[in-house]
């Protein structure tokens, strides 16, 4: 049976186009992707002649052994690949094989209908809701921030005492993102620049904005790069939001857009802050839904170990274009960069799931849009410096404190069970509770060294 791809575009590469790639390339196996709800990259190998096979019907899996997937009685589902994203892992196999590479859409066996539980079904479904109001581009443009450690123990051994920028021996490991810079490359992912990070041993390397579905796929490619690249070195690296107490932690800051045949619909000429009343619409709504969507975009306990005051990383939900203590900013625009418009998201954290964080944020977006509602007044000031009654007599709200507040606001929200799928958001609610309740009951040792001599 031939699979009719479940998307809303049609595949740019043919069956003829991927295996024509896979020979010229010298690739003896092909690693098929998909990822679970909380975006963990799951994979399986077959031998390239297996790939004609693969590429037609797809190829069938254990889904009740997946994360948030099936119940062991409705256990069996196929991955089929999408033809676009076939790409040759950046290191030889043995006497000049390579290894290929391709990410793959969920279906159900027999219809091949998309999987309800397939986080890449549920961006595709926010996508078309986009395409359905008349925009045929959502760009997207993450950055990931990383550590680097000698190892994976908890002793957590810093590598420099480098900074924001620096470019010194400080940065005792640039070499290692450069590495990383040219796996990316050689993958097909478009770099912008990487740098050392505010924190000792922090790291970002920024991906160029690109449509949301093949960003998402860079995004979970980008973090198996580094990850392999830094074990090649004889390293850790970890996107862990808050490793170290009392430094920065780690964030993926999201830039986003709406385009319709060519043009910014972001932009206006006569406006103030060149947002148009589109754009002002849409970050009023993922304002609006912000702590709701928390528990997708900070999805760990330690998410919110990070999203505290002081650390650069925003707590309160206000806007701005400069003040990076807000939520979202808008930055500057720049004579001759229309297409350059955008916002930028800052709560996100790299642990997230970036299908479901894109396709939240599409949804909230979309809402504000097709509601019609009013973006207020930018905050220009240091959220930060405001008392508790201040923020409160301007209105401004807190992201949650806690993934058990995130979940809260969550679990009832109707704006979430439509963006996720009943499927989806139950399961996570479900995957979530049960990792805060274990959270919860630990005794730290923070706890004993406090209160057990005096107590």
């Amino acid at each position: 049976m031939t699979a009719t791809m479940p998307t809303t575009h049609e595949a740019k590469a043919s069956v003829k186009d991927v295996l024509a790639a896979a020979k010229d390339s010298n690739v003896t196996f092909v690693r098929l992707w998909f990822n679970d709800i909380l975006g963990n990259v799951k994979s399986f190998e077959i031998p390239v002649g297996e790939l004609e096979h693969a590429l037609t019907n797809g190829m069938g899996f254990d889904g009740s052994s997946i994360t948030g997937f099936n119940r062991i009685e409705e256990s069996d589902m196929v991955a089929m690949p999408d033809r676009d994203t076939f790409s040759v892992m950046p290191w030889e196999v043995a006497d000049g094989h390579k290894v290929g590479r391709m990410i793959c859409d969920v279906l159900v066996p027999g219809t091949l209908e998309p999987y309800e539980g397939d986080p890449r079904w549920i961006l595709r479904k926010a996508l078309k809701r986009a395409a359905d109001l008349g925009f045929d581009t959502v760009n997207v443009g993450p950055e990931l921030e990383f550590f680097l450690f000698e190892d994976e123990t908890p002793a957590l051994k810093t590598l420099d005492r480098g900074g924001y920028f620096d470019l010194t021996t400080l940065d005792a490991k640039g070499d290692v993102r450069k590495q990383a810079v040219l796996a990316l490359e050689a993958m097909g992912i478009d770099v912008e620049y990487s740098h050392h990070e505010v924190a000792p041993s922090q790291h970002e390397i920024d991906i160029r904005y690109n449509h949301a579905l093949p960003m998402a796929d860079s995004a979970l490619t980008y973090r198996v790069v580094v990850k392999e690249v830094a074990s090649r070195n004889g390293l850790y690296a970890t996107f862990m939001p808050k490793p170290l107490h009392g430094e920065n932690g780690s964030g993926m800051h999201v830039h986003m857009s709406l385009f319709k045949d060519g043009d910014n619909c972001f932009y206006d000429a006569e406006d103030k802050h060149h947002l148009s009343g589109t754009a002002k619409s849409f970050i009023a709504g993922v304002l609006r839904h912000a702590r709701e969507m928390s528990v997708v975009l900070a999805q760990t306990v330690n998410s919110y170990k990070r999203l505290v005051p002081g650390f650069e990383a925003p707590v309160y939900v206000a806007w701005s274009q400069r003040n990076r203590s807000a939520l979202i900013r808008v930055p500057h625009y720049h004579p001759g960069q229309e297409k350059a418009t955008r916002f930028e998201l800052r709560c996100p954290d790299p642990t997230c799931n970036p299908y479901l964080a894109f396709a939240v944020m599409i949804h909230a977006g979309l809402d504000g849009i097709e509601k019609g509602y009013d973006l207020d007044q930018p905050m220009d000031q240091n959220l930060f410096d405001l008392t508790y009654d201040e923020r409160k007599r301007l209105g401004i709200q807190n992201l949650p404190g806690s993934l058990g507040e995130a979940i809260t606001f969550a679990e009832d929200s109707e704006f979430l069970l439509k963006a996720l799928g009943e499927h989806v958001h139950t399961r996570l609610i479900g995957l979530k509770r049960s990792e805060w309740d274990d959270y919860r009951t630990q005794v730290s040792p923070w706890e004993l060294e406090r209160y057990l001599p005096v107590m």
